[in-house]
Parts: structure tokens; C-alpha cells; sequence
């Protein structure tokens, strides 16, 4: 949390010009622009405003951003909106090569960004947790996120935990991590990526299973309003089982891997993330590990968001008296910070 604390001297001034497509003119810091909403700072606001994209008649600013098309291509450099007949363009001044020109529809994401490896960091945190005195059962749920951006890599790390008691029942826990890191191709819509996983199931006699996978994405869609990706490759994963519940201990396999990310969202109200993975193993014919992670955000106030989420994990061919599945619900508030 502290890496992605804003800083004052990251600050800058408010001189950007947002223009509207019904005349109104605002002045202010443009912070980002993600999910169709470009978010902007003003001197007279307490806080953040989000403006819808698709409204946005003309941008002025001379600050740096890091820009990304629809195609998946990103770019670090100045953005300048040129007037002139619809459909607007924008220009893209980069660092390295010389300016060029794309439609304003085809801009996806943009945030500001700095020289400053720490103010290129932005993150989340959720909270959740739930009490019922008849049978004292308690149940909590912690996650957080922490995501890096370059104009042509960058990764994320993703953690999630949850706990789960009553009277009766032994206590279920259930912890999950997963780190991600990607390249640009130097083909449009295609990119390489490195994932390492880790994950603890009480409920599936997991004490511990890692995970190392490596492949060739594509983005499907990449739009304001829809990102989906695929990815395929190969994969290694270990799993200590308790030894208390099988005498099968440990267990290497070679998996394929095929996982896709979809995201959905609404202007300022609501956004779906959705990720799965399906991974046959290569060694052991028939067996299949598959996982699902998705969490709807419903917009509260400010950067504060209500979520409610569904994760789960399966095993087809677990060792025996195992169960197959692990999989639950949790919902939570959500908090989103960083310097963009």
C-alpha cells in the first residue's frame, strides 16, 4: 500500500483542457482514462470527477501519458486531439519515433505517468467479512491487487484469502496468488506472457500447489467497453497434499494452458472482471485442473466500490477420498489507489 500512496511530488499543474461536445469547457489534471471514463482533477473539487469518453470533444494537455490502442500497442508520449471533421483524431507524439495520427476511438486506456518507476504503480484492496451469532459462524475475505505498466511490458500481482468457521465444522481456508508478466509482440493484438501461481485449499487437502506457465496471447476485443484476451502455452505445476488426508504427498505434471480475461464495464456504474483457466495434463491422460476468478464492482462513491465475487477450483482426477472442487462466494468493499 505504501509503494502506491500518492505523492505531492508527483503533482502537477492543473492546465489540461477538456473540451465537451456541447460547448463546456473544464480545466484540471487529467489523471487517466480507463474504462471509458476519463478521470480529472480540479482545484475547486474535492476529489476525482469521471467524464464519459465517447462526450469528450477535444483534450489538451502537455503532460506525459501512457497511451494504449485497441490493438494493444502502448506508447509514452504526449497526446494532442486534432480538430477537424468527425471522426476525431488524435496525435501521439512518442518519446522515440516521430508523431502520428489515430481515430479517437481507437485510444483504450491512458494514464498519466512519470520517469519515476514508483508513480507507474496503481492498485486495489477489498475487505469483506460476515458474523451470525446462532451457529457463531464467521467468514472474511481479503484481496488486493498491484499492477505495473511500461509502454511495451508490464505485470500484475493478484492475491486473494478467505476464511470460513462455525460451530460444528472444522475451519476452511483457502488462499490464492497469482503473478503475471507480459511483453507486446511485434505484432498487433499479440503479446507473450509469464504467469506463477500459488494456491492453498483446506477444503481440497491442498497444504501448497505452485505453478510456473508460459505462452502467446491475443487480444480478442479491446475496446472502452470490453477487453478480451486469450492465451495458450505450456505449464509445471507441484502440489503438496496434507499428508494427513492422502498418502499421495507430491505431485509433478506437465499441463497445456489455455486461459482467457474478459472485462466488461458501464460508465461509472458497474464492471465485470472475469478470468478462467483450463489446464490438461500432459502426464497423466484425462486428468484436467481448471480455475475461475469473477468479480462484478458496482460503483458507491468516489473510488470506492462494492463487489461481490465467485472463485473456485477443480480437479478431475483428485487423489482419493479428496474432493474434486473448491469454490465459494464472497462480497466486500473495494477501495482503488495509485497515481493515476
Amino acid at each position: 500500500m505504501a509503494v502506491c500512496m500518492p505523492s505531492r511530488a508527483f503533482a502537477r499543474e492543473k492546465t489540461d483542457i477538456i473540451v465537451m461536445k456541447n460547448g463546456d469547457r473544464i480545466t484540471g489534471e487529467v489523471k487517466r482514462l480507463e474504462n471509458g471514463i476519463l478521470k480529472v482533477d480540479l482545484d475547486y473539487v474535492d476529489g476525482t470527477i469521471s467524464i464519459s469518453w465517447l462526450k469528450v470533444d477535444r483534450l489538451e494537455s502537455k503532460a506525459l501519458f501512457l497511451v494504449q490502442l485497441d490493438d494493444g500497442n502502448t506508447f509514452s508520449g504526449k497526446v494532442v486531439t486534432s480538430q477537424g471533421p468527425t471522426p476525431l483524431s488524435i496525435e501521439i507524439q512518442p518519446e522515440d519515433q516521430p508523431p502520428f495520427k489515430v481515430e479517437e476511438s481507437r485510444l483504450v486506456r491512458m494514464t498519466q505517468t512519470s520517469d519515476s518507476i514508483l508513480h507507474r504503480f496503481s492498485a486495489n484492496v477489498t475487505l469483506g467479512a460476515t458474523y451470525s451469532k446462532g451457529n457463531n459462524a464467521t467468514q472474511y475475505n481479503i484481496g488486493s491487487a498491484v499492477d505495473y505498466t511500461e509502454a511495451r511490458w508490464g505485470g500484475d500481482l493478484n492475491y486473494s484469502s478467505n476464511l470460513a468457521s462455525n460451530t460444528g465444522a472444522p475451519t476452511t481456508t483457502r488462499n490464492q496468488v497469482d503473478l503475471s508478466a507480459y511483453h507486446r509482440s511485434r505484432w498487433p493484438n499479440y503479446f507473450y506472457e509469464g504467469t506463477a501461481g500459488f494456491l492453498q485449499s483446506s477444503v481440497q487437502g491442498i497444504d501448497r500447489q505452485s505453478a510456473l506457465g508460459l505462452g502467446v496471447g491475443r487480444f480478442i476485443k479491446n475496446t472502452n467497453l470490453l477487453r478480451f484476451t486469450v492465451l495458450g502455452g505450456l505449464g509445471w505445476q507441484r502440489t503438496y497434499y496434507v499428508p494427513e488426508v492422502t498418502s499421495e504427498q507430491l505431485q509433478d505434471t506437465a499441463v497445456g494452458m489455455v486461459s482467457s480475461n474478459l472485462e466488461i464495464f458501464s460508465f461509472k456504474k458497474t464492471r465485470l472482471k472475469l478470468y478462467g483457466t483450463l489446464a490438461p495434463a500432459l502426464s497423466q491422460r484425462g486428468r484436467l485442473f481448471s480455475r475461475l476468478n469473477a468479480t462484478y464492482y458496482l460503483s458507491v462513491f468516489g473510488k470506492v466500490d462494492w463487489n461481490f465475487s465467485f472463485y473456485g477450483s477443480w480437479d478431475t482426477q483428485p487423489p482419493s477420498h479428496l474432493p474434486s472442487s473448491d469454490y465459494g462466494t464472497s462480497t466486500g468493499l473495494s477501495y482503488t489507489f495509485g497515481n493515476r
